[in-house]
């Protein structure tokens, strides 16, 4: 991974179903994101943000792809500044927003490689599995389709992006700390060959052995991973400013954890934090854990 880092805000909200969430890249900067990473050596250079048309001025379109159009517009802007960032020498890292910028910041990491002849793998840390489709999702927000969708399955406005598909292979896909998914996406994860460990996986292996495994899925045969992580994958208890909760999560340590064996490990090329929504907060308590799982990823230890 570069010491060369370069933060691109996504604030978007339209993906999810409730509202707020697009002001978490300026809860992340609140929590000294920039300095903080600053203090562990790294060149690290904002480029500020990209700002999604709101709910107000948005049209929703089809029931089952909740503003579709919108989210593919500022999906493709994303991607290409990711790649452009990946292309100057500097990992990626994308501030959330919903989980619906996945779309474009998996896209644009893996056009890179696509362009050389080489293929992504993807982490996803996560409660949910976003791993619908229009035809099973329940709520039809795109932020529950986006693992999907960087897999090949979905609406081809969204799979279609930067003119390849899939981004990732499933095989090369993990999701880690699963809790609460939907029995449509269950079984296209089973069908595809994504790999999944849910909560009870880490509580009968340990997150040690978890991501052992996982990060030997993710790099096998490929370049190196992008690293998506939606801080509901955490307990509400460490991290209450998300839109969707669910008991029963991530600790504080297992999360760090899993950030310093994927930052050992070497292999990151890009990030992207998502689901942060300060309405929803405890005095930026959920930020300020957010900045502190970045800067483990980006190499902060304990000794």
């Amino acid at each position: 991974m570069s010491d060369k880092v370069r933060l691109i805000g996504m604030r978007i909200d339209l993906g999810a179903g409730r509202r707020g969430v697009d002001m978490g890249p300026s809860a992340l900067r609140v929590a000294d994101l920039e300095p903080r990473l600053r203090a562990l050596g790294l060149d690290v250079e904002d480029s500020g943000d990209i700002n999604a048309s709101i709910l107000e001025t948005s049209t929703v379109g089809d029931p089952k792809l909740k503003f579709c159009d919108v989210i593919s517009t500022i999906s493709r802007e994303l991607a290409a500044q990711v790649k452009q960032s990946i292309t100057d020498g500097r990992t990626p890292v994308v501030l959330g927003g919903d989980h619906s910028l996945s779309v474009g910041s998996v896209a644009g990491s893996s056009a890179y490689f696509h362009e050389r002849g080489e293929r992504l793998g993807l982490v996803w840390i996560d409660a949910h599995g976003d791993f619908n489709t229009p035809e099973t999702t329940p709520s039809g927000n795109i932020h529950g389709m986006s693992f999907a969708v960087s897999c090949g399955l979905g609406a081809p406005q969204l799979t279609g992006l930067m003119g390849f598909s899939p981004k990732v292979r499933p095989e090369e896909s993990v999701l880690i700390g699963a809790r609460d998914l939907d029995p449509g996406e269950r079984e296209n994860m089973r069908r595809a060959g994504v790999t999944v460990y849910t909560m009870r996986h880490i509580d009968e292996l340990g997150m040690r052995r978890v991501m052992e495994l996982a990060i030997e899925r993710a790099t096998a045969g490929t370049a190196g991973v992008h690293l998506s992580f939606d801080m509901d994958a955490l307990d509400p208890r460490d991290a209450p400013g998300t839109g969707t909760p669910v008991r029963g999560g991530i600790s504080y340590r297992e999360a760090h954890l899993a950030m310093e064996m994927l930052s050992d490990c070497e292999r990151i090329r890009s990030i992207d934090l998502v689901e942060i929504n300060p309405v929803l907060d405890d005095a930026n308590r959920t930020a300020a854990l957010g900045v502190e799982l970045l800067c483990s990823a980006m190499g902060k230890g304990i000794y």
